[in-house]
């Protein structure tokens, strides 16, 4: 059986790729667990996931936080933004399908958008927290 940290990732990922909303402001399907070099944006990667037990006296469970990554070299942050609605939308009480496991509950925890260094990439974080159960 599949991990559920793999499972969750795997169809979060399959969601996003065919969610006309997300694809509609990226151009295509630009969503990446490792994006190759020179990507051409914007784009999502899959960032930081965090798996805690959560499991109560007679059911195992696990609570999932994870991270999406928007990247963004639009002027401003308004580009950014839309995506990470997107994300929020696209994901936020959705009833996915996991293998092995059933999902519990998805739900968006925070979007923030600030600009990195290089003062032309705008980077939008969304943290996204899930609860699931072995089938």
């Amino acid at each position: 059986m599949a991990s559920s940290g793999w499972a969750l990732q795997k169809s979060i990922y399959e969601t996003l790729a065919i969610d006309a909303g997300v694809i509609g402001l990226l151009g295509s399907s630009r969503i990446y667990d490792d994006a190759p070099q020179r990507s051409a944006f914007p784009y999502i990667t899959l960032g930081q996931s965090t798996l805690r037990d959560w499991s109560t006296g007679s059911e195992d469970g696990d609570e999932h936080l994870l991270t999406v990554h928007v990247w963004s070299r639009a002027e401003g942050r308004k580009e950014a933004h839309e995506i990470m609605q997107a994300l929020r939308e696209a994901l936020h009480e959705r009833a996915l399908s996991l293998e092995g496991h059933r999902l519990v509950n998805l739900r968006h925890e925070l979007s923030e958008a600030r600009r990195e260094a290089d003062g032309e990439t705008y980077h939008g974080i969304v943290r996204l927290r899930a609860v699931t159960e072995p089938l």
